[in-house]
């Protein structure tokens, strides 16, 4: 106890009369730990952003599907059990939204033009609440209506190359099981997302028409958006309890791994930028404080002389590193937390780079790319400021307590 409160009066006595010094060191510490707080927080939002636009263009965070579809994807399999499944689904925790789709492959003719699509039957009122691409995109004429019959939805890309309008009558043939059926459909709705890809993906059907045309009764699939991606291992063990034996609940890693395996190279990228921001941190920590224990060389020799022990030089030099810390974590919260508070309220436009096209692989992104703000900053910034700080300063600490106390003659003498 008595060693420890010398060597707190002493790191006291420091940090106060070299006040210059202690409020530079944490002002130095707060910023570089600020960048990191801010890195973390664009990386963090940055990976839910992806994940949320993943989810909210027809993937889901969690599907439901035939027990074959993850190794088949036949459009043909349907979901068994269906009211039972769909009262299940409604009571699944954290739920948002949920779409109930079908799909089948097939071939729209105009005239004398034709243009392959993948056809998709869905519930018009769950599939425009669950599907960022028809709430964002700019939609000529209507929606599809509850129970309508003989009506479509398509893509501007597919009108285009169609060369259809406004109330248009479209011959589709749609595969079935075992053979190919048809039948007219008029267009009532044209959806320009600003995407050719996703344009050219958009041709939707009631769920009702695509059971009358293809024969098929029934969903293949039931995709459900939550409020947080965490939240999915809990709702696909409830859906896994209660679940006809030939359904299964896959995440929307399987369904999309070209855009899973994105996400987790962005991740490791971002992750390797915070960490060499950290890296970077300690270093001029550990610069600073290697700076301040030479300039003290002959205090430390004097202290030793009067009978300071090693121990006792070590736990004042990293007092005084613990006191540093805390106060980088104060101006690394008002520093970094304002920016990242920023990025999590204004954003920033993406737009500028990416020529307004947001789509890629099915997927409409936002322009604008949001941090995440919250109170694990807190917890953060202590957490990187002291480590930095204390880590950085072991190798001043070591220098420090390797003073002799014949240097103190020689260098006052």
């Amino acid at each position: 106890m008595r060693l420890g409160s010398v060597a707190l009066k002493y790191a006291t006595r420091s940090l106060t009369r070299h006040s210059r010094r202690t409020i530079l060191s944490m002002v130095g510490t707060g910023i570089g730990c600020a960048m990191a707080l801010v890195a973390l927080s664009w990386m963090d939002g940055a990976i839910r952003m992806q994940v949320r636009a993943i989810a909210e263009s027809g993937a889901g965070h969690i599907r439901m599907v035939h027990r074959n579809w993850p190794e088949t994807q036949e459009d043909t399999l349907r979901l068994q059990g269906l009211e039972e499944v769909l009262a299940t689904v409604a009571e699944t925790p954290h739920l948002e939204h949920y779409s109930v789709r079908a799909h089948a492959k097939g071939l729209l003719a105009f005239g004398t033009r034709t243009a392959p699509a993948a056809i998709t039957g869905v519930l018009p009122k769950h599939e425009m609440a669950a599907n960022r691409i028809l709430r964002r995109g700019a939609l000529e004429g209507r929606y599809l209506e509850e129970d309508e019959e003989g009506a479509v939805v398509i893509g501007r890309t597919l009108a285009r190359r169609l060369d259809v309008m406004l109330d248009d009558a479209l011959y589709a043939t749609l595969s079935g099981k075992d053979d190919i059926h048809s039948a007219m459909l008029r267009i009532v709705g044209i959806l320009d997302t600003g995407s050719q890809e996703l344009d050219l993906a958009v041709c939707h059907i009631t769920l009702a028409d695509m059971q009358e045309i293809t024969g098929i009764p029934g969903a293949g699939e039931i995709s459900l958006v939550l409020s947080e991606e965490r939240h999915s291992a809990e709702a696909k063990a409830h859906l896994t309890e209660t679940m006809p034996a030939d359904n299964t609940v896959i995440t929307w890693r399987e369904v999309n791994p070209s855009l899973a395996a994105n996400v987790d190279s962005d991740t490791a990228f971002m992750r390797l930028m915070a960490l060499i921001v950290i890296v970077v941190v300690a270093l001029g920590i550990m610069s600073a404080q290697l700076t301040a224990v030479l300039e003290r060389r002959a205090e430390f020799a004097m202290l030793s002389a009067l009978g300071m022990k090693t121990r006792q030089i070590v736990s004042m030099v990293m007092m005084e590193a613990v006191v540093i810390g805390l106060g980088g974590a104060v101006v690394a919260l008002g520093v970094g937390g304002s920016v990242s508070y920023y990025l999590a309220t204004r954003g920033m436009d993406l737009s500028r780079w990416l020529d307004d096209d947001l789509g890629f692989a099915d997927v409409l992104f936002d322009p604008y790319l949001y941090g995440s703000f919250g109170v694990w900053l807190i917890g953060y910034a202590l957490a990187i400021a002291m480590a930095t700080t204390i880590f950085a300063t072991l190798y001043p600490a070591w220098k420090a307590a390797q003073v002799m106390p014949a240097d103190a003659l020689r260098t006052t003498g």
